[in-house]
């Protein structure tokens, strides 16, 4: 396998691997009685993993996987965090109360046995 044919390899499999844990994150919320409202949100800014409604409200999820929950938790950028604070407020402009609507950012977590952890407000207010 050349060079270049291995990097694209291992870039289809972070892209799978990012898919399953994203899927698995999805079922996690669906079983706390969560609905899925929209999955790969992309806007002009950038994408949100998974946006899940909570009665009125709704929270925006950025999934990261990695080996480790400490590696997946590090891997997570400011520059990430304010892609997705502009993506959601591009998405709330869809929305019926538009930047009225009571919104959280979690983290979920996935590491390499498919298990998660989920960090509720992991933002706070920004």
């Amino acid at each position: 396998m050349t060079s270049s044919e291995n990097k694209i390899h291992r870039g289809a499999m972070s892209f799978h691997a990012g898919l399953a844990a994203e899927g698995c994150v999805a079922r996690d919320y669906e079983r706390r009685g969560f609905t899925i409202a929209d999955q790969r949100w992309r806007g002009k800014g950038g994408e949100i993993d998974l946006i899940v409604q909570d009665g009125d409200a709704l929270i925006f999820i950025e999934v990261k996987q990695s080996r480790s929950f400490d590696r997946a938790a590090l891997s997570l950028s400011e520059a990430q965090r304010r892609r997705i604070y502009n993506s959601a407020a591009e998405y709330l402009g869809t929305q019926p109360r538009g930047s009225l609507t009571d919104v959280r950012f979690d983290v979920a977590l996935v590491n390499g046995q498919g298990e998660t952890q989920i960090i509720e407000n992991a933002f706070g207010h920004g």
